[in-house]
C-alpha cells in the first residue's frame, strides 16, 4: 500500500516464506538496494557474490525479484569527516515480478 508520502512497504522474503525484514522506498529497486547493503560484502564489485532478493509489497500479491550484491569501497576524500575507512556499495539488476497464490 502507497503512504500518503508516496513511499510503499517491501519485505525480504526468506525460502519459508516469512519476512524478517521490511524496507521502505518509493520504488521496489530503492528498497532492493536498502537490503543488498546487509549482504556480506566482496572486496570488489566484479569478485561480490550475487544473491537473489525477493521483495513482496506490503499489501498486494506482488513478488518483486532482484538479484543483488555488495561491496566494500575506500570512503571519498571529499566525504564528511566521520564517514572514514571503508564502505560497502551495493547493486541490484532486476530479475522480474511474480504474482502470489496467497
Amino acid at each position: 500500500m502507497v503512504r500518503q508520502d508516496g513511499k510503499r512497504s517491501f519485505g525480504l522474503r526468506e525460502a519459508d516464506g516469512s519476512e524478517p525484514s521490511a524496507f521502505v522506498g518509493n520504488y521496489p529497486r530503492q528498497a532492493a538496494l536498502k537490503a543488498a547493503r546487509r549482504l556480506t560484502p566482496g572486496p570488489s564489485e566484479a569478485d561480490a557474490d550475487r544473491q537473489e532478493l525477493r521483495l513482496r509489497e506490503r499489501g498486494t500479491n506482488k513478488l518483486h525479484i532482484y538479484e543483488g550484491w555488495a561491496w566494500e569501497e575506500d570512503a571519498p576524500e571529499d566525504g564528511p569527516e566521520w564517514l572514514s575507512g571503508t564502505i560497502t556499495e551495493a547493486n541490484v539488476a532486476k530479475q522480474g515480478i511474480e504474482f502470489l497464490d496467497e
